[in-house]
C-alpha cells in the first residue's frame, strides 16, 4: 500500500472567518455602548450661538446644576454649602484650575449665580459656562 505524500501536506491558510465575526460583534457593541458613555448628569442646557464643547478639553472638572437645583462635581453629589470646600480640596491635586458649569435652563438665576460665586471663591482661574448650540434642541425635537 503506497501512501501519496500530497495527501499528507498541511494546510497553511488561516481561517479568518471567526476573527471577522468577533470583530463585527465588537464593533456593534461599541457602537451601541458609546452614546451611553456620555459624561455627566442629563440637563437641558440653554441655547447660544457659541457653545463650549467639553470633548476638546482634557480631564475637565464639571459642576452640574440639574433641573431640581441639585449639584454634582464630575457626577459626585455635593451640597451648595460644601461646593467651595470640595473644589479647594480637588484643586490641591490638580494642575488645572479651570471649571465648566452646566446648569439646566429651569434653574433660577440666583442659584446659578450663587454656584458661580462659590466656584470663584474656591480659587478657580477660569470658569466656563457650557451651553447648547442654537438649533440642536430644535432639530432633536423634530427628529432630524
Amino acid at each position: 500500500m503506497a501512501i501519496n505524500t500530497d495527501q499528507k501536506s498541511l494546510l497553511s491558510d488561516i481561517n479568518v472567518t471567526p476573527f471577522v465575526d468577533v470583530m463585527l460583534v465588537l464593533l456593534i457593541v461599541f457602537m451601541v455602548a458609546a452614546p451611553m458613555m456620555v459624561q455627566g448628569v442629563d440637563v437641558s442646557l440653554p441655547q447660544t450661538r457659541h457653545a463650549v464643547s467639553l470633548d476638546q478639553v482634557e480631564d475637565p472638572l464639571v459642576v452640574v446644576i440639574d433641573g431640581n437645583g441639585g449639584l454634582t462635581i464630575n457626577e459626585t453629589p455635593v451640597e451648595m454649602e460644601n461646593l467651595g470646600e470640595r473644589l479647594s480640596y480637588i484643586f490641591e491635586n490638580r494642575s488645572s484650575r479651570n471649571v465648566f458649569l452646566r446648569a439646566d435652563t429651569n434653574v433660577s438665576y440666583g442659584r446659578v449665580a450663587l454656584a458661580m460665586s462659590e466656584i470663584k471663591n474656591a480659587g478657580v482661574v477660569q470658569l466656563g459656562v457650557v451651553t447648547e448650540p442654537v438649533g440642536r434642541l430644535e432639530d432633536a425635537s423634530h427628529g432630524n
